[in-house]
């Protein structure tokens, strides 16, 4: 049993990681700072990180051939560079000086691109905006955005205006640092106080931004007023929305923005717009869509990159169709594309969702010869496959062959190796293992927390699992309805009906909506204790609150009328399953043929019940005559 001091610290944990996932103000913001903000733009070097950023570099503008500056291949090469530069008298020019400051940050070196920016100060060197751009780019990339606010105020003691690259680049900043509130505010201040006029790149960074958080709403309300404003939008701004929509599950709202920057725009979709809505479609399954779409980019002559391909080797593979997946990496051979780590982890992921171990154990083996290593994401999918078939020993050994391998165990290991251990009824391992993961720094997210208040219900751990609960309190954490699912669940399943019925009740003091799981599994609960009529007046509340039951609800209350021997409404639930073209399962198909033998269960249903039953199912099963 967890102890009371393990559940305090537990629930600082917990309520921590959840309040660090708000985007927070920064009071050290001055109102100089504050009226300077700035929109996503790869000013000073390109983002190849973010795919969707488009990003450009202004160092190198056009056919232009690169100057040795921008040929640097190290930072040594840099630095001598450098140094000879302030050797010469008269001094190059800035612009020289901001190639080889552009060069070096590209090569994502930031606090050196920082000091050269400080000895350039130092040395006399008449920085201009596009230095100070570089220089807050930097601090920006190492989430330092309030050092790139105090640049900033060089600009003015250097007699320097700043321009759109620089307020882009402050503004990108705070995108990337999360603080979307600040960004907003900024970006409003920019336009109201006519500090500068927002050209498309800034807009892009603050749509970007937008729709990180979701907000595809107030989205694409900027790119209306990027129109009003005459600023005419590129493929840049419409595929991150598009690419927000599809995340979001609103599919038919992405078709749409895509037909308007197609037939109205004439602005032509790229790759990077294909991939979003094949993602999308993907993860609705909508197959045949997602073929006609790679039909039509073909059509188009655009050709599926790597992401593109690794997209559908995972969407593949998360829905068991492991054969298409690899179907899709002969085809990456085929044209040239080398399959990498990415498309690997995602295959080896496909094996173990099946329980197909032997030949995920074999690819990983196999990696080595590839050329490739294995990272913490490929070890993680094997992880998660020994525990999901309960091999706990050999998921043990994988774990501790992570660390081994010069590799970090990240929360999604640790996540799964603990659902594992609980699956097993390891609950003083698990227990363990969760303080190594706090000591090695990793807050424990969302999925954590349900998977120890599962791992608690499903070993019977009540007086635990409510503790924890019950500490963790108003936070962020306890208002995820699938933490309530879970625990009536429990609870019902451990025979404390009472507590899943208050918890269920405490739903809309919470401001909670019970979706069609947590109606199906308090059903059960009643079910299992007898008490079908409750059952069945909460089954009948469904459709009158929104949320319609589901094939799992029918049968559910089905197997709940035949275990407590109440056949007088199996047909009217059977003639309701029938009409909204629902199947059943094979316990209630087992259940029905099980009370037709013996009597209880009029055979006059048998024609019913066949049409009830899948054909896969029909093909295994007997079914009376």
């Amino acid at each position: 049993m967890m102890t009371r001091r393990a559940f305090i610290e537990l629930k600082g944990i917990f309520i921590t990681n959840s309040l660090t996932t708000t985007p927070l103000s920064s009071p050290q913001l001055g109102l100089q700072s504050t009226l300077l903000a700035s929109l996503l733009h790869s000013t000073s070097f390109s983002n190849n990180g973010d795919r969707l950023l488009h990003s450009t570099s202004f160092s190198n503008i056009g056919d232009r051939p690169l100057s040795r500056y921008q040929k640097v291949t190290s930072l040594d090469h840099a630095f001598n560079l450098f140094d000879e530069m302030i050797q010469r008298r008269p001094l190059p020019s800035v612009v020289k000086f901001n190639q080889l400051l552009n060069s070096v940050a590209k090569m994502k070196h930031f606090s050196s691109s920082l000091h050269l920016f400080k000895q350039m100060c130092l040395i006399g060197v008449p920085v201009n905006e596009y230095s100070i751009s570089i220089a807050i780019k930097c601090c920006c990339q190492m989430s330092r955005t309030n050092d790139g606010f105090a640049l900033l105020a060089s600009c003015f003691r250097r007699a320097v205006v700043p321009n759109v690259f620089v307020f882009s680049t402050l503004l990108d900043g705070l995108v990337l640092e999360d603080r979307i509130i600040e960004a907003e505010r900024l970006f409003k201040k920019l336009i109201k106080q006519k500090l500068c006029e927002p050209d498309v790149v800034m807009y892009s960074t603050m749509i970007k931004g937008l729709c990180k958080f979701g907000n595809n709403d107030i989205a694409i309300g900027l790119l209306r007023l990027m129109d009003e404003r005459g600023c005419e939008p590129n493929v840049v701004v419409y595929s991150t929305i598009i690419d927000s929509l599809c995340k979001d599950k609103l599919i038919d709202d992405a078709f749409n923005l895509f037909k308007e920057m197609v037939f109205h725009k004439g602005i032509l979709p790229d790759v990077i717009t294909y991939t979003s809505l094949i993602h999308g479609l993907c993860n609705l399954g909508r197959w045949g869509e997602v073929y006609k779409l790679l039909k039509e980019m073909e059509d188009v002559r655009i050709s599926p990159d790597l992401q593109t391909f690794n997209m559908l080797v995972d969407a593949f593979c998360k829905d068991g169709k492991v054969n298409e997946a690899e179907a899709v990496i002969d085809i990456m051979v085929e044209r040239g594309e080398a399959p990498d780590i990415v498309t690997y982890s995602s295959l080896i992921d496909g094996y173990c969702l099946r329980g197909e171990m032997i030949k995920a154990r074999t690819l990983f083996d196999s990696l080595t010869f590839k050329g490739l290593v294995p990272n913490v994401v490929t070890y993680s999918s094997l992880l998660n496959g020994y525990c999901k078939s309960l091999k706990i020993e050999e998921a043990m050994h994988l774990f501790h062959e992570i660390t081994r391998k010069g590799l970090k165990p990240d929360i999604v290991s640790y996540s799964a190796m603990l659902q594992g251990l609980f699956r097993v009824g390891r609950c003083g391992a698990a227990r363990k293992l969760f303080d190594e993961m706090r000591s090695q720094g990793l807050i424990p997210n969302e999925c954590t927390y349900r998977i120890i208040l599962a791992g608690l219900c499903n070993n019977h751990q009540v007086e635990d699992v409510l503790y924890l609960f019950h500490l963790v309190g108003d936070s962020k954490l306890n208002t995820d309805i699938q933490v309530y699912n879970i625990l009536i669940d429990g609870m019902s399943k451990c025979g404390k009906l009472d507590i899943a019925r208050d918890l269920f009740q405490d739903l809309t003091l919470k401001g909670l909506k019970p979706n069609v799981r947590t109606y199906t599994v308090m059903v059960s609960g009643l079910c299992r204790e007898g008490m079908l009529e409750e059952a069945k007046h909460l089954f009948h509340r469904m459709d009158e609150s929104g949320c319609p039951p589901n094939s799992v609800t029918y049968n559910v209350l089905l197997q709940g009328y035949l275990k407590n021997q109440n056949s007088d409404d199996v047909e009217m639930l059977l003639e309701e399953m029938d009409g909204r073209r629902y199947s059943v399962d094979a316990s209630t198909l087992s259940m029905l043929i099980e009370k037709i033998a013996a009597g209880s269960v009029d055979r006059s249903m048998l024609k019913l019940i066949g049409k009830l039953v899948p054909k896969e199912m029909m093909d295994t099963t007997a079914v009376p005559r």
